[in-house]
């Protein structure tokens, strides 16, 4: 089988790893790819990606869409497994099946409608609302409303939560303390501040709780529930700073209990999966669904949607909590694919093959009970201005980790190891162990073993759970 995996980050090059291990995969291209899809050290039970084995970078854009078919068509493609956003909300699913030469070539993402649920804060939170899954109360302004956005702000308790409409790679979404401050980033980012993304804007209400990541492959009816993960946004340590796109991710996350898990799957997935079928709307590959974990109040849970018919009072106890959305994306986390892919234990390709040929339910999904921890090394100065092509060091040290690479590139002369920081977000150093705890320390220390000029990474992954 014939595999073409579009994208170049992190996320990429763990799809990579675990695709590699299929013995129905004979040949795995990636396009662009990065300087670690081409070579990837194996990890036990890996199949080790290079360019002698299974593993081949094509210098084609995710969003080029014409090069992308004509190279289906050329290379025999069996399958395409798109792993960014980008392609998807312009539409490469529907472009791929309107071409003669390409429309019966599966491919692993929804349709440009199926995308709107990420490119469009707004249609997501409707859509939401449409089906009663719960989540935040909200309404959204554009620049013609700006006093009206304002007045509703002024509805509201602090904090303000403001959401860029489209997508912002991870960092349009503000979360601002005083009412002052958000009606003037509010008029920032109306007047351009995300530049399109922003001419609208969701203001929702804060809800307080905990966050987690949980994945779900569907072909369009049926689903199945992948390892959840909790990443970190911020910057600094202790949730600090500036939100950037993703600094660390750890799985499994303790609250996300089997009756917890329960309650997800029968109040946001299953509602979610049964809404898109309802409503016309083709997807056929992985969903992402941003939760909180809400816990009840004595005034109970009057900033969500829809109310519950009860909330237990404080001396009732804390209990498991309640799964709330934040957001939905149309494809797998980044960097939380880099742990959940560790913990994944089933064929990967032979659940995208039950996605393609829609009898997903008869595949089975095992996950590794062993902990997983990724811990992202990142640009001095990201996640705003930073410079790249430092030579990168050390990747040949690590022992019992997996590297992804993110932002790198092949060095264009014969520097230390042939590779270059190309982005903001790096490497990702990922690691098994019996805990969390464990995990935590394995990546900690192999990450100190990785030098390039200004490295930073968070050392408090997952110290808060």
């Amino acid at each position: 089988m014939k595999i073409l995996l579009l994208g170049s980050g992190g996320r990429e090059h763990a799809l990579a790893w675990k695709i590699a291990q299929s013995e129905q995969v004979e040949k795995l291209f990636i396009a662009p790819g990065n300087a670690g899809t081409s070579v990837l050290p194996s990890a036990p039970g890996a199949a080790p990606l290079s360019h002698g084995g299974k593993g081949e970078n094509v210098a084609i854009k995710a969003d080029d869409f014409e090069a992308i078919k004509q190279f289906v068509a050329d290379n025999g493609i069996d399958m395409v497994v798109v792993g960014p956003e980008d392609p998807l909300v312009k539409g490469i699913y529907d472009d791929l099946k309107a071409d003669q030469r390409t429309k019966d070539v599966p491919v692993i993402g929804p349709s440009k409608a199926g995308a709107v649920l990420e490119g469009s804060k707004d249609f997501a939170k409707a859509f939401m609302m449409r089906h009663n899954i719960p989540t935040a109360r909200y309404q959204t302004f554009d620049g013609d409303h700006l006093a009206e956005a304002q007045a509703f702000l002024e509805t509201m308790n602090p904090p303000y939560v403001l959401k860029a409409d489209g997508l912002c790679a991870g960092k349009g979404v503000l979360i601002v303390p005083t009412l002052e401050e958000a009606k003037k980033e509010l008029g920032e980012m109306l007047g351009g501040m995300f530049g399109n993304a922003s001419s609208r804007v969701v203001i929702e209400e804060f809800m307080s709780g905990i966050e987690c990541s949980v994945f779900v492959l569907t072909d369009g009816e049926h689903y199945k529930i992948l390892p959840e993960a909790k990443d970190y946004k911020r910057i600094g340590e202790g949730d600090t700073g500036l939100n950037t796109g993703g600094m660390g991710s750890v799985s499994p996350v303790p609250f996300a209990t089997n009756e917890w898990m329960k309650k997800v799957e029968d109040r946001i997935i299953r509602p979610t999966v049964d809404g898109l079928r309802e409503e016309g709307i083709d997807y056929k590959g992985f969903i992402f669904f941003g939760l909180i974990n809400v816990y009840p109040t004595s005034e109970g849970r009057a900033n969500v949607y829809p109310t519950p018919p009860s909330a237990p009072l404080p001396s009732e106890g804390r209990g498991i909590g309640d799964p709330y959305v934040i957001e939905y994306n149309c494809r797998m986390g980044d960097p939380e694919t880099e742990t959940v892919m560790l913990r994944l234990k089933s064929d990967l390709v032979d659940l995208l093959e039950g996605v393609a040929q829609g009898d997903l339910d008869r595949r089975t999904v095992e996950f590794d009970e062993r902990a997983a921890v990724c811990v992202m090394l990142v640009s001095g100065g990201y996640p705003q201005a930073y410079k790249k092509g430092f030579p990168i060091t050390g990747i040949d040290k690590v022992e019992g980790s997996v590297v992804f690479h993110a932002g790198t590139a092949t060095a264009p002369d014969a520097s230390t190891e042939g590779i270059v920081t190309a982005g903001g977000r790096v490497i990702a150093v990922s690691s098994y162990g019996k805990d969390k705890e464990e995990a935590l320390r394995k990546s900690f220390q192999e990450a100190q073993k990785i030098e390039f000029e200004g490295r930073y990474f968070r050392r408090d992954i997952g110290a808060d759970l």
